[in-house]
């Protein structure tokens, strides 16, 4: 045992060594807390304390799997297994299993996940004759989740007369009853749903004092992780079963508090001291996982936050380079710029695609990435979620897309025929797939010829099957003039997926119409980047064959070695070499539904910090001035959490705008003249950059050449200097990459190269259009 605890450093021995009474330690990012946590269990175990009495609650199933096989590394297998060590949710179900009868319980309960129970009151919704656009099923269950986690029952709900009134204000007067009937159907079927597991250990152990002494008698140590991102009812069950012996130890960063919307209380981490007597307090500071430079940033991000408790993160590693930002005039750009980071990166340091990361505010922006990644073959992998071309509402949108292109595509068919809802059945689906399989045509030829055939269907439904062959006619006869984006904006609105989508007011649903904004803002980048392509209009098919290739190169090959591509609440205690944080901007990073208050802007920050501090070697800060929101090209501004950082650990790849100055669109001399002895003097502001900025700009390469416009001549096309452009040439362009000038054709706007690309293959580009840098 000594061996292991010689291996800690000093802060991080203490609160091993320490045997009895409460202690919480507070434990920065990358401090070892994991290592400290599985020491002091096999410390206490040495001392002779009972595996059987050791309580170890952690929030992942994966971190607890750790934490004990590295126990058993230390004590052996056996001692290990009896320790009760799990998440929250596992522990307390082994309980409630154990003493479900006192509860009327069976013990062998079912337990429900969010789909059974979203189900189930739907269902309890249609049987109550209630309005399902009022009262959405999603909507009622998160309400009534965060109801259990708070601790109000039925009987609660109904003793608060503001909990009714603003279900009431809310044009839901009859929630209680929806709440009551769902708790009486799930005691009826023996069942609990996650959020029961919870309330109902509370239950136990406060209606049954015999049950918590039991409890409280055996789990004489508890240890809990991640203490910031208890909920009001984790916490009271803690303090019910520590209560008499109160050796507990607690662990966790109130920097990396960042679950709110889950109901977690930080409030629970920053008055522990508060809830026991007699506390020992131990800080974990040491950083071994970043560089000083990381470190240091990170300490003066969260520096700004109030709400904290007192700590300095610092490291011994060496300083390591500067946090890079860019800044890119797109998303798009923005995409290839990573992308072409991490090609760099890779060739240079000879580095696995498993060293990158791209954390991201929301999913809808993984698609820049995405498209950036495939089109320099690097692949990559999309964690907590579909690749963003597998996604439900993306794959709606798709299909009906695919129906323009081939109405005969039957498995896109069947997808979207009755979605949104239209009144075509299941039974109807079934019906004209045999008749079509039958007859030998497809299902679409089959509809267009119903007033053809026998079918047995009732007028209504073929009224309807007829409407929809003229909803997707009418949208081949647009295909035929317009490009992918024109087309695919009037498709979504048309078929009214995104007025469905609008019904469901839940975060997942907003998310859902984020991704398909994203998808338009990326046919739309798509659509303008094929004006250079000579032939190419941007249309429809070409789009759908680009995402054909996206599908392809997502198979699992079985190939771990890839980028990892999450949101940032998704990369909490992951850790990587190279971390890129993408979409630094005011209203996506912070959030423009997280700043109403300061408790909200502070989550961002430390929603921030843990973003940068998942980095090891190098950070990179990304923004876009501007992004494509429904289709529209709308301007940004780089987040505040960029100006928070102190400059000395930055470094600008990009020099940001400081001669800007807004040209007015109206004439100033309907202002009259001003009386300049009536303004208040003022020192003038220096149009120079900062030292700091312009030490750390990049040299500018002087193999690189942009082709430059000579002037704008009187027919308004623009002619190009082209001495020295010949085949033979390399060239580099931002969206396809490196490629060599096969030929040149054609005189003023209209010059035209054909280049064979590394990657895409030969093009023929409009140099009017085409931003090339000439390389060799």
């Amino acid at each position: 045992m000594q061996k292991h605890i010689a291996q800690l450093n000093e802060a991080q021995a203490a609160p091993v060594l320490q045997k009895d009474g409460p202690m919480i330690i507070i434990a920065g990012a990358g401090s070892g807390k994991t290592r400290v946590l599985t020491i002091r269990i096999a410390y206490l175990m040495s001392l002779g304390v009972d595996s059987f009495n050791i309580l170890a609650l952690t929030f992942t199933n994966k971190a607890a799997r750790e934490m004990k096989n590295r126990i058993a590394a230390i004590v052996g297998n056996n001692e290990a297994k009896n320790l009760w060590m799990g998440t929250f949710h596992s522990v307390f179900a082994r309980i409630l299993r154990a003493e479900a009868d006192k509860l009327g319980y069976p013990s062998n309960f079912t337990i429900y996940d969010a789909q059974d129970s979203v189900r189930l009151i739907g269902a309890i919704i249609k049987e109550m004759q209630l309005d399902k656009d009022i009262y959405k099923p999603k909507q009622v269950f998160s309400r009534i989740s965060s109801y259990k986690n708070s601790l109000i029952t039925v009987k609660a709900y109904f003793n608060n007369p503001e909990l009714q009134e603003a279900d009431a204000m809310s044009k839901k007067p009859r929630l209680g009853e929806i709440y009551q009937n769902y708790v009486e159907r799930c005691f009826k079927a023996g069942a609990m749903d996650f959020d029961d597991l919870l309330l109902k250990t509370n239950e136990l152990l406060a209606r049954f004092p015999d049950v918590l002494s039991k409890y409280q008698q055996r789990f004489k140590y508890i240890l809990v992780d991640e203490y910031q991102d208890t909920n009001h009812s984790q916490y009271l069950i803690v303090r019910a079963l520590s209560d008499r012996f109160q050796n507990i130890c607690v662990v966790g960063d109130d920097a990396q508090s960042i679950y709110a919307f889950r109901g977690a209380n930080i409030n629970n981490i920053l008055n522990f001291q508060k809830d026991y007597n007699d506390v020992q307090t131990y800080r974990l500071e040491q950083n071994y996982r970043s560089t000083k430079n990381i470190v240091e940033a990170a300490n003066s991000i969260i520096d700004k936050n109030k709400t904290k408790l007192d700590k300095i993160v610092w490291t011994n590693n060496d300083d390591g380079p500067k946090i890079k930002v860019h800044r890119s005039v797109t998303d798009g750009e923005e995409g290839r710029f990573v992308a072409g980071e991490i090609w760099e990166q890779k060739m240079q340091n000879q580095l696995d695609n498993g060293k990158f990361a791209i954390l991201y505010r929301t999913n809808a922006q993984s698609r820049a990435m995405e498209d950036a990644l495939r089109k320099r073959d690097i692949p990559y992998r999309i964690y907590g979620g579909l690749s963003f071309y597998q996604r439900k509402e993306i794959k709606d949108v798709l299909c009906y897309l695919r129906l323009v292109i081939n109405p005969n595509d039957e498995e896109a068919l069947i997808r979207v025929i009755n979605y949104p809802a239209r009144g075509i059945g299941d039974t109807t689906i079934e019906r004209l797939t045999v008749e079509a399989n039958e007859r030998k045509v497809s299902m679409f030829t089959l509809m267009e010829n119903l007033d053809k055939t026998d079918i047995k269907l009732n007028s209504g439904t073929r009224n309807k099957l007829l409407d929809f062959v003229v909803m997707i006619k009418s949208f081949q006869i647009i295909n035929e003039t317009q490009d992918a984006f024109y087309l695919a904006d009037h498709v979504t609105k048309k078929t009214g997926l995104v007025q469905e989508l609008k019904k469901d007011a839940t975060p997942e649903g907003i998310a859902r119409i984020e991704n398909i904004e994203e998808l338009l803002n990326g046919i739309k980048d798509f659509t303008e980047g094929q004006k250079e392509i000579d032939g190419a209009r941007g249309a429809l098919s070409e789009f759908l064959e680009d995402v054909a290739l996206a599908t392809d190169l997502d198979k699992d090959t079985g190939d771990d070695d890839r980028v990892a591509l999450m949101t940032i609440h998704l990369a909490k205690g992951l850790e990587f070499p190279y971390v890129f944080i993408v979409g630094m901007e005011e209203d996506l990073f912070p959030s423009a539904m997280s700043m109403n208050t300061r408790s909200e802007l502070e989550e961002e920050r430390r929603l921030f910090y843990v973003a940068l501090t998942r980095a090891e070697k190098q950070a990179y800060l990304t923004y876009a001035q501007s992004r494509y929101r429904w289709g529209k090209l709308t301007d940004s501004e780089p987040s505040r959490f960029i100006e928070e950082i102190t400059p000395i650990y930055l470094e600008y790849l990009t020099q940001p705008e400081t001669n800007y100055r807004y040209k007015p669109m109206i004439d100033i001399d309907i202002f009259g003249d001003v009386d300049k002895s009536k303004l208040r003097q003022s020192k003038p502001v220096s149009s120079t950059p900062p030292k700091w900025i312009t030490d750390n700009q990049p040299k500018p390469d002087t193999n690189i050449r942009r082709l430059k416009p000579m002037g704008r001549p009187s027919n308004g096309q623009i002619s190009f200097d082209e001495s020295g452009l010949a085949p033979g040439n390399v060239v580099m362009h931002e969206r396809f990459g490196k490629g060599e000038i096969l030929s040149l054709e054609g005189v003023g706007g209209d010059k035209k190269a054909e280049i064979r690309f590394e990657v895409g293959g030969i093009k023929k580009l409009l140099l009017r259009f085409a931003k090339l840098d000439v390389i060799g």
